[in-house]
């Protein structure tokens, strides 16, 4: 992997994590699907708290996987931005683990203001959309462009340009 890579453009990135979402909900559903077929759940909040750390597990056991294997989930792939180590090489397990922690971050604050002032429907939403602004604009604020997730876990998204993408398919 070039070192020289740059990291994606905000647009590009944010973009990517709204098709990551609409891949996410098939994953979410059908697991979920299980989680009630194997408790035999019949109300979204029965074992609400083992639903959402099951949740919570299948959505991050994706993301590892993913980043650990080959740096890229499907929409990654489709917007070509891959997360590697700081020096260009294929993430370890223990650091994509913390990668997918830190991430909650983009919601954890906000969430947790959302709940300690009791806010329902349209503030939670502008509440919890502006913790989302906040942390997007940390990508600003880096002389890389990376988000502060990944520089706190030492990691770093680059764009692969089409050239470099196409020459690793003729390889394989």
């Amino acid at each position: 992997m070039n070192p020289e890579l740059s990291a994606p453009p905000l647009r590009r990135r944010l973009i990517c994590m709204v098709y990551e979402g609409m891949l996410l909900f098939g994953i979410v559903f059908v697991s979920g699907w299980i989680f009630d077929v194997s408790t035999q759940s019949r109300h979204a909040l029965t074992l609400r708290h083992a639903r959402q750390f099951w949740l919570f597990f299948v959505v991050g056991a994706y993301f590892v996987f993913c980043w650990s294997r080959s740096g890229q989930t499907l929409a990654m792939q489709t917007w070509r931005i891959k997360v590697t180590d700081l020096d260009g090489g294929k993430l370890p397990v223990v650091k994509a683990i913390v990668r997918y922690c830190l991430a909650w971050m983009w919601f954890l604050p906000a969430a947790a203001l959302v709940y300690q002032l009791g806010l329902k429907q349209w503030p939670m939403v502008i509440v919890v959309s502006l913790g989302m602004l906040a942390w997007a604009m940390t990508a600003r604020l880096d002389k890389n462009g990376q988000f502060l997730h990944d520089r706190l876990a030492k990691t770093r998204l680059v764009h692969i340009p089409a050239e470099i993408d196409r020459k690793a398919d003729a390889d394989e």
